[in-house]
Parts: C-alpha cells; sequence; structure tokens
C-alpha cells in the first residue's frame, strides 16, 4: 500500500477510535464504519454492510473491578518479592555460623553456677503486686522474674513435653538447676473446648496421668512446678492447638467469630474469657500460681490489631480474673506478635485492682520486621535501643509499670545474625535489669518429635546444654 493510502486508512480509524471512545456517561457506541466495511468484531471471512444500525454497548463495571483488584495483587505480590530480596541481599553476610567467644568457652568448661538466694521465690512473702517499674513482694521487696517457657499444652498432643521421658518432678528440678524461678505454661483454647484423653504413649514416664484428660494432665504439672517451688504463669497461646505463630488470621487474636466459617476453631471473646476460668480455677488457692499471660503475640491480619481494642480485651479478661482472685498478675503482652507496648502511653490498661498489671514484650532476632532498619538480626545496638525504647522500655524509664519480656531465643548453633542479635538484646537486658522468659526449655517439638534449636536441655530433659545463652541468662538472673 502506498504511503498515502496508509495515511488516510490512518485517518479513518482515528475517526472511527474517536466515535467509539468519545462517548459520555461510560457508554461505548460501536458502529460498522471501519475502512473496508468492517465491524470491529468482524472475523474477516464476510465483510458486513457498511449501513448498519449502531449498537450500544455498557462498561461492564465488573471487569472494571476485576481489573483493578487484579493490578492491585500484582503490585501487593511484586512489593512483598521487592522486599524477600531485599532482605536476602541485606542480611545475606549474617547467615554465617558464628562460633563461641572466649569467655563462652571458658563458662562452658563448668557445671551452671547454683541461682543466688535472691533470685529464690521462697525467699520471698506472698503474693506478688507491682510498684512502679518492679514486681515486688508483700513487703514492698522486688521479686525479677526469670523464667523458661515449656511448651507442648498449645499443641497438637494436648501435653507439655518430655512425660515420656522422666518424671514431672525431675522437669522440675532441672528447671532449677538452670537458674529459673519461674516458669511460662502455654495452653490452647482448643484444649479447653476438647480436653481429651492424653494417648498414653505420651507419658510412659508419669504412669499416674495414664487416662486422665489434658486439663487434669495440665493442672498435674503445675502442681509439680509449684510443689518444687517453682512460680507459674499460665499463657493462652493460641487458639487451635498448632505451633504457634503463622499467618492463619483465626489465631491472630483472642477472638475469631468475626470471620465466619473459615475457622476450624471458632471463638467468641466471652468463650476466651471462660476458657481463662476453666484454666485458673483450680489454681485458686495455689499461691505459686502468681499470674496468667492474658495471649500471646496478639497481631491481627499481617499486624493491623489496634492497640486499644487489644486493650479494652485485656482489661475485661482480667478484671474477671481477678475477681477470682484478687492476689493474681494480669500480664498484658504488645501488638504486632507482642513486639509493640508503646499504645500504652497513650492507653493504658486500667484493671480493678490496682498494682497487679504487669506489660509484657517478645524479642527475637527477626523482630523488627517493617522497619527501614531492618530486622534486629542486623541492627546496630543505636538502633537496636532505640527501638526497645520506643516500644516498651520507657515504662520501665518512667516508673510507669514492669515489663516482662516473656518470650527470648537462640539458637544452639547460631549464625552471625542470630549472635549479633543476642549481644545485643543481653547488653540492653543487664543494663535495664528486666524480668525475662527464655523460649523454650523443651528439646523436642510436638509434632514429628523434631529438634527443638533453642533448647536449654538435652533430649534427656536432665543435662543442661551449656553455652553462650546460659553464660548470659546466668549474669542477668544474678546481677
Amino acid at each position: 500500500m502506498a504511503p498515502g493510502g496508509v495515511q488516510r486508512v490512518g485517518g479513518q480509524v482515528a475517526a472511527w477510535f474517536r466515535r467509539v471512545t468519545g462517548q459520555a456517561s461510560g457508554r461505548i457506541q460501536l458502529t460498522d464504519t471501519l475502512p473496508g466495511g468492517f465491524s470491529p468484531s468482524h472475523d474477516g471471512a464476510e465483510p458486513y454492510p457498511l449501513k448498519q444500525r449502531r449498537r450500544r454497548f455498557r462498561c461492564n463495571p465488573r471487569s472494571l473491578f476485576s481489573s483493578r483488584f487484579a493490578m492491585i495483587i500484582l503490585l501487593i505480590v511484586t512489593l512483598m518479592l521487592g522486599s524477600l530480596l531485599y532482605f536476602w541481599h541485606s542480611e545475606g553476610p549474617y547467615q554465617i555460623p558464628w562460633f563461641p567467644d572466649k569467655e563462652s568457652r571458658e563458662f562452658a568448661k563448668h557445671p551452671i553456677p547454683p541461682a543466688k538466694e535472691h533470685t529464690k521465690i521462697a525467699n520471698y512473702e506472698l503474693p506478688l503486686s507491682t510498684k512502679g517499674r518492679n514486681i515486688v513482694d508483700a513487703r514492698g521487696r522486688r521479686f525479677k522474674l526469670a523464667s523458661v517457657n515449656w511448651y507442648g499444652a498449645s499443641d497438637e498432643l494436648f501435653v507439655t513435653g518430655g512425660l515420656d521421658v522422666v518424671h514431672r518432678s525431675v522437669i522440675a528440678e532441672s528447671i532449677k538447676k538452670l537458674g529459673f524461678n519461674s516458669v511460662r505454661l502455654p495452653y490452647a483454647d482448643e484444649l479447653v473446648y476438647k480436653n481429651p484423653i492424653v494417648e498414653e504413649r505420651l507419658l510412659t514416664a508419669n504412669p499416674d496421668l495414664i487416662g486422665l484428660r489434658a486439663l487434669d494432665i495440665l493442672e498435674a504439672v503445675t502442681n509439680a512446678l509449684t510443689d518444687a517451688g517453682i512460680a507459674v504463669i499460665m499463657n493462652n497461646h493460641i487458639t487451635t492447638a498448632v505451633w504457634c505463630c503463622g499467618a492463619d488470621p483465626c489465631d491472630s487474636g483472642w477472638s475469631n467469630d468475626h470471620l465466619g466459617p473459615i475457622c476450624r476453631v471458632k471463638q467468641t471473646e466471652e468463650q476466651w474469657i471462660e476458657n481463662w476460668e476453666t484454666v485458673m480455677r483450680p489454681h485458686v488457692n495455689n499461691p505459686l500460681v502468681i499470674g496468667a499471660d492474658l495471649r500471646n503475640e496478639v497481631r491481627g491480619l499481617w499486624g493491623t490489631m489496634p492497640w486499644s481494642k487489644w486493650a479494652t480485651a485485656a482489661e475485661k479478661a482480667g478484671n474477671r480474673l481477678l475477681k477470682m482472685n484478687p492476689d493474681w498478675l494480669i500480664f498484658v503482652a504488645g501488638t504486632e506478635s507482642a513486639n509493640d507496648v508503646s499504645g500504652a502511653r497513650t492507653r493504658p490498661v486500667i484493671l480493678d485492682v490496682e498494682n497487679k498489671l504487669v506489660y509484657s514484650a517478645h524479642i527475637y532476632a527477626w523482630s523488627g520486621w517493617g522497619s527501614t532498619e531492618g530486622r534486629f538480626l542486623q541492627r546496630s545496638y543505636e538502633s537496636f535501643v532505640r527501638t526497645m525504647r520506643h516500644n516498651w522500655s520507657y515504662l520501665l524509664e518512667q516508673d510507669i509499670a514492669p515489663v516482662w519480656i516473656g518470650e527470648i531465643g537462640a539458637p544452639r548453633y547460631p549464625n552471625l545474625g542470630d549472635a549479633h542479635y543476642w549481644h545485643n538484646m543481653m547488653k540492653y537486658l543487664k543494663k535495664v535489669d528486666a524480668d525475662f522468659g527464655y523460649w523454650a526449655l523443651n528439646p523436642r517439638k510436638p509434632k514429628g518429635d523434631i529438634h527443638e534449636g533453642y533448647s536449654v536441655l538435652e533430649d534427656d530433659w536432665v543435662t543442661p546444654i551449656v553455652d553462650y545463652r546460659m553464660k548470659d541468662m546466668t549474669e542477668l538472673i544474678n546481677q
């Protein structure tokens, strides 16, 4: 075709396109006046007559919405992939194995030194309360929580770990030899609803528990700890009895009834509180069951849980428990997977019984997500401290309330990032003389009996793992 012919046809096509797209009110008007007498929908087989009645079509709003939705999803996926690539690139140097320093190697050559007398709850007068930044006994003396997490009742098998290996009283003695004076004991709401008879194979070292239901065994474990002089903090860990914490929105808060039929274990706020009452009722007269950690790692969908909503629910649950026993401490963790308690600046939790509130936070190497400064495994000490002061330690600095760091943890065989996080954190916890809880005691995870890399006990549930972690925690406990 000659250049002039191309221009003429091009002009005709342009004129047709203007007519098609120039209609008002969201209508598109199609005609059959394409050059050559073809309809816009023509497949090229036969020409249509030049004169045909105009046909009108509406834009489909659903199609437009679908296109926009697809673009939004594509944008989110692109951002997520970009973030993963960024973290992979920036954290790459921290994945190299770390080898213990000279002090840690020297510490590992000797047994863990016995805990000092001032760390043992037997030397304090109960009940415990709070005064400013401290947990105190009935005489006003500070009692510092040095806790360890003993999990299992929050998982698929509905029973604390190790009862198939040694007697529960032996595990309690192992905890004391490690220097811990208290235990955080997690449970799942599903355990309360089902309360199943626990499998016999999981109780072979505790034959007196065979044939009992999960709640009875949880009570027996609690009593074994308190009989050994160890304080216990019960913890509502998760709704569905699985390893915590994944992306499942059904377990991201204390209730999930707003999610409709998608949750296997459905729960209202009232049911959550009733479960708490069921778990705590057997311990009303046990003074060494010192309190309730109301919920583990509240986060909402992708960290969107408002602090004010959680604070209101925590007050409701805490006040119900304090009606059962006004001596209990009520532990309220932060949002964003327990990282952030900054909301208490402007919206503090207020309980009906004074001096019973303890805030809680969790700190791990992977914490700090969402920040342009990266996760804690790569932060400088200065950056780490800024975040701690913003998130929770302002409560200590201003003598407002105690903060218990209910979960910290690191692997037995760390990489550089793990060690970097651990050293920064322990340096700061020692500086502020923090109450803390280590995750975890267990050498094995319930599902599949796989190895727990964060354990402080060998598989026999007796032999301590004496390494860099116990060195730092022993110093923090005894300072």
